[in-house]
């Protein structure tokens, strides 16, 4: 039986020789297909199954390591936004008291800011300041609002004579005020001319002072569009 199976081995591969031996290379065509040697087109099979079962492959590794890099910059993305959750859930309550902090400091700043009705107080603490520092007032005028986003600016030009230490203790006097006052475009000049020694206590003063008020009307229309 060994004995046989050796022989047609061996007649097959003889007749596989003697084929090939009768086949040019260069006689290789698409046209000609059906005339090659069946050694070549086995060949040609075997090589044409290779090649699409690397390209396959390829194309399946290529669609798989795309697929993993994209699962891998998600799940960089998700870490950072699980941490950046985290530091916020962590700090939670420190965030809160921050916030309550600034609401009350908010708050305070717009206690600060007069309303309508407590102008004509402030006019009278400023007038009061003008006195208690030794000075003469001749004017204090009302100039125009000018309105910002948040607030309402309005400017107070006031006019007072008397000694340059006195015009210092009357600022000093009008920025502590427990309103919000700044204090702005100054002028000093000597009141009189005809005597050097009158021109030091006896100077006039042209100065702007400023006092905001906290828009409120302007918050309340944004709280009922918000209701809306």
């Amino acid at each position: 039986m060994a004995k046989k199976l050796d022989i047609d081995l061996k007649e097959i591969f003889e007749n596989l020789q003697e084929q090939l031996q009768d086949f040019d290379i260069n006689d290789l065509s698409l046209e000609t297909v059906g005339t090659w040697p069946l050694v070549v087109k086995v060949i040609s099979w075997v090589l044409a199954l290779i090649i699409v079962i690397v390209l396959g492959y390829q194309f399946m590794i290529s669609e798989l390591i795309t697929q993993n890099d994209a699962a891998s910059a998600k799940e960089q993305q998700l870490k950072q936004t699980f941490k950046q959750k985290a530091f916020m859930a962590a700090n939670l309550d420190a965030y809160r008291s921050q916030m309550d902090d600034m609401e009350e400091s908010f708050g305070a700043l717009v206690s600060q800011l007069p309303s309508d009705t407590e102008v004509p107080g402030l006019l009278e603490d400023i007038t009061n300041k003008g006195s208690i520092s030794g000075l003469a007032i001749d004017s204090i005028d009302l100039k125009q609002e000018v309105s910002e986003e948040f607030y309402v600016k309005l400017p107070i030009e006031v006019i007072v004579r008397g000694a340059y230490h006195n015009l210092g203790a009357f600022v000093s006097g009008v920025a502590s005020l427990p309103r919000i006052v700044t204090l702005t475009d100054f002028t000093i000049v000597p009141k009189s001319k005809t005597n050097k020694r009158q021109d030091a206590s006896n100077l006039e003063m042209i100065i702007t002072a400023n006092t905001y008020r906290y828009k409120i009307e302007k918050q309340a229309k944004s709280r009922k569009r918000t209701k809306r």
